[in-house]
Formats: structure tokens, C-alpha cells, sequence
């Protein structure tokens, strides 16, 4: 059995449900930071046991959400003992624009996922980059490092588009096999 989990914070309700979506694709379990940062009884314990670790944060101010930061700061305890050496990372930002500087939120990911001597996982999935495009085609954002996804500000959790979603759940899927093949 692999364990899989995502850690993610989500302010309202969209990164949350992005990561549902891939936690269905690998077959993780989530784990939420809370509104102050703080991981519930247990979390800390459930990453440890962790074969693979998804990072999830909105993008908010061009970087992960204050929330998410305590976390990763959090985190230096078990750096310092190199705790999650070798085991695989991946990582997904939702923001309200197509661009959003989500480019640093994945960067930040990453550089947590190698300060632990993590191993990255990439999306695997050519973003969908012709004329025929649409909002439901796969990694429309165009994603090669992580998952991105784009909800409109004055859009609801609800209405994330299917495209990211699919994507989603895809990159799921990847991690899991990728997981599995090193159990």
C-alpha cells in the first residue's frame, strides 16, 4: 500500500477542491491546513508516514497563502532531521487569473520539496495549446513543473473549470503510479 497525502490550504473553498480532485486521481488522503496555519492532531505524523506529498496553495500576492508558509515554516523540525528525504513531491496553485504569477508559488513548492531532499514529480501532461482549445481541454493553463488552475475571482468553488479539474485528477493518477512504482 502507498500512502499519499495532500497538504493544502485554501482560503475559499477553490484550491480545496482542486486538491480533492487530485487526491481522487491518486488515491490520497487530504490534509487541510487550517485558517491559522496549523496542521489538525495527527498531521504531522501522517506526512511522516508519507510516501508521496502533494503541495497545494492558492497563489495570493504571487506566493503561497500565508497559511501554507506557517506550515513550511513549521516544517524546518523536520528538515533539520531530514525526515522526508527521498520521498516524492508534487505540487498545484489555483489563482484568479490565467497568469497570476503562479510561476512563483510552483518555484516555492519546489524549493520546500528539494530543501527536504525531495523527489519532484511534473505534471506529464503537454499543455492543450492549439486554436481548438478550450477551458475543458487538458492543462489548458499550461502547467509543465505542477498543476495550475484559474478560477475567476467573483467565480464560486463550484465553478472551476472542467479542463482543470480532468487536469487535475490526471495529475493525480501520475503521482500515484509514479508512487507505486517505487513501493
Amino acid at each position: 500500500m502507498t500512502d499519499i497525502v495532500v497538504v493544502f490550504h485554501s482560503g475559499y473553498g477553490h484550491t480545496q477542491r482542486v486538491a480533492q480532485a487530485v487526491a481522487d486521481g491518486a488515491g490520497a488522503q487530504l490534509l487541510a491546513i487550517d485558517a491559522d496555519g496549523n496542521l489538525p492532531a495527527g498531521g504531522w505524523e501522517t506526512l511522516a508516514a508519507a510516501d508521496a506529498i502533494i503541495f497545494g496553495s492558492p497563489t495570493y500576492m504571487g506566493g503561497v497563502s500565508w497559511q501554507f508558509k506557517k506550515f513550511a515554516d513549521a516544517s524546518s523540525k523536520v528538515w533539520y532531521t531530514q525526515g522526508w528525504k527521498d520521498k516524492l513531491f508534487a505540487g498545484f496553485t489555483n489563482s484568479a487569473t490565467m497568469n497570476g504569477d503562479k510561476v512563483t508559488t510552483m518555484t516555492y513548492l519546489w524549493t520546500l520539496a528539494m530543501q527536504h531532499s525531495g523527489i519532484w514529480v511534473s505534471m506529464g501532461i503537454l499543455p492543450t495549446n492549439n486554436k481548438a482549445a478550450t477551458r475543458d481541454s487538458m492543462n489548458y493553463v499550461g502547467g509543465y513543473g505542477g498543476l495550475l488552475t484559474q478560477s475567476p475571482s467573483d467565480a464560486s468553488s463550484a465553478e472551476i473549470p472542467k479542463g482543470d479539474l480532468d487536469t487535475a485528477r490526471a495529475f493525480g493518477e501520475r503521482i500515484g503510479t509514479v508512487a507505486r512504482s517505487r513501493a
